[in-house]
């Protein structure tokens, strides 16, 4: 069998999406798989080289997983024509120069999301790439998740009927750091508007491929949003003022009439069956959606409520549920569109999740910024 060997460069993945999601549990987990099999005779094997700022996270994280190659020299490796994709997941604001600096290194670009913080930039990186004639990607992982390949699954036979609603539900509770037995779970740049943080900026993305990818294309919203807690601690233990909206509601007009609903938060506390849940209403049947499981009611089983405030409530609407069984092997999501992507660069397979498409992330995050200062329903034209 040949193994064709392909070179990535994987720039700012010492950080904990980085490093889990798309190092260890994507490009190593494929290399243990023995590549990515294309057929019995050939097998598509990627050799990442981690490169960064930080020599001593770099060389860390690259003994403790048995990458033999890494470099703060990001130019270096941009110039070796082994490296043929540039993978980015470093901080949002620093992305252009990054993809700026691979497109004239003729690279294939893959990148993490949101690609930008304003739908102008987003869209110049991937008309950069474009004018290239570079093969491009942005990282939609939500679309392989067991979860919502149920859901799809579903939709293709016609369990709901017609669609009436959806309503998204996503978030836990972030701690802050001011007490010393509960350090907090995110880091802080995602709470300073001036770095890039911002729930709507970070999730809207999301919701954006997710909506359009499974029931229709955003055509309009009406967002608002809030800091709900003014203060944090950051890395180093000091105080700081986090300025960047932390919650966010907001409603989606999909194409077709479809309304989903979607609140956004990183100060509510988790009592649902996960941290995202998606509920799909429609005529012949419901379904609830978290990252994995799918609970589904069809029209026969739903029970028949009374409304009656003075007794206990009868019905435990929880027993009218099933729980879908699993229809196949459910691999890591990301990994799945890695291997997608591997596909695209070496045998030019068709990838449709471009930069065009991470900026369509983008708009729908700009335009719920615009309409929660704005206070308006907002419209959401074609890119």
């Amino acid at each position: 069998m040949e193994i064709r060997k392909v070179g990535i460069i994987m720039n700012g993945v010492t950080g904990r999406m980085g490093t889990n999601q798309h190092l260890v549990r994507s490009i190593l987990a494929i290399i243990r798989q023995g590549g990515v099999k294309v057929s019995d005779d050939l097998a598509i094997m990627p050799d990442p080289i981690l490169t960064g700022r930080n020599p001593n996270k770099l060389e860390a994280l690259a003994r403790q997983h048995g990458v033999q190659r890494y470099s703060t020299d990001l130019q270096k490796a941009l110039d070796d024509p082994y490296n043929q994709i540039f993978f980015d997941a470093s901080s949002t604001l620093l992305r252009a120069r990054f993809v700026e600096m691979a497109v004239k290194a003729g690279k294939a670009i893959y990148c993490e999301k949101p690609t930008a913080v304003t739908v102008a930039e987003a869209m110049r990186l991937y008309e950069l790439c474009d004018r290239a004639g570079l093969k491009n990607g942005v990282v939609q992982d939500k679309l392989w998740l067991p979860g919502m390949r149920k859901l799809r699954q579903l939709i293709q036979s016609g369990f709901f009927g017609r669609i009436l609603s959806i309503k998204g539900d996503f978030g836990y509770w972030v701690f802050t750091g001011h007490v010393d037995d509960q350090p907090p779970q995110r880091p802080s740049w995602n709470y300073r508007a001036a770095d890039g943080g911002g729930i709507i900026i970070d999730m809207f993305c999301h919701w954006r491929y997710v909506l359009d990818n499974i029931f229709g294309e955003v055509r309009g919203l009406f967002a608002q949003a809030k800091t709900d807690i003014p203060e944090r601690i950051d890395e180093s233990g000091k105080p700081y003022k986090a300025d960047a909206d932390d919650s966010a509601y907001a409603i989606f007009q999909l194409e077709g009439g479809i309304f989903a609903q979607f609140n956004s938060s990183w100060c509510t506390r988790v009592r649902r069956d996960d941290l995202l849940t998606i509920q799909v209403d429609g005529t012949k049947g419901s379904a609830v959606a978290g990252l994995r499981d799918c609970y589904v009611q069809s029209e026969a089983m739903t029970p028949k409520p009374i409304w009656n405030p003075d007794i206990p409530q009868p019905i435990n609407f929880y027993d009218g549920w099933m729980k879908m069984p699993d229809a196949t092997t459910y691999d890591n999501a990301f990994k799945i569109q890695w291997e997608l992507f591997l596909r695209h660069v070496v045998l030019d397979e068709p990838f449709r999740w471009t930069l065009k498409e991470g900026a369509k992330g983008v708009q729908l995050a700009e335009l719920g910024l615009k309409s929660w200062h704005q206070r308006q329903w907002v419209d959401v034209p074609p890119l």
